[in-house]
C-alpha cells in the first residue's frame, strides 16, 4: 500500500529492471524522509544500509530497501503492540 515493493518487467527471456511504484505518494515521501533519518541514527537500519553499499548495491537501491525493512518493522510493531526495542547489531 505504500509502494515500496519491487516490480519486475519481465516478459519470457527478457528481464528487465525491477522498479518501485504505486501505493500512496504522501506515505512514500514520508517513509523515505524518516528512512534517510534512519540510515544515520538507527543502528539496525545503518548497518543493513552500510552492508548493502559495500556489497555494490547502488545507494537509492539500498535506501529502497531499507524503506521495506523499516516499514516492515514498524508493521510489526504495531501487530505486536510493543515499543521500539533496539537490538545489538553484529556486522559478518
Amino acid at each position: 500500500m505504500v509502494g515500496v515493493a519491487p516490480f519486475n518487467r519481465d516478459s519470457g527471456t527478457l528481464r528487465g529492471q525491477r522498479r518501485v511504484w504505486g501505493g500512496r505518494a504522501e506515505v512514500r515521501a514520508v517513509l523515505y524522509m524518516s528512512t534517510l533519518v534512519a540510515t544515520r541514527y538507527n543502528p539496525v537500519i545503518k548497518a543493513f544500509y552500510e552492508r548493502l553499499l559495500a556489497i555494490g548495491k547502488l545507494k537509492k537501491v539500498a535506501l529502497t530497501a531499507c524503506m521495506h525493512k523499516l516499514l516492515t518493522s514498524m508493521n510489526a510493531m504495531v501487530r505486536d503492540m510493543t515499543p521500539w526495542q533496539p537490538r545489538e547489531v553484529s556486522i559478518a
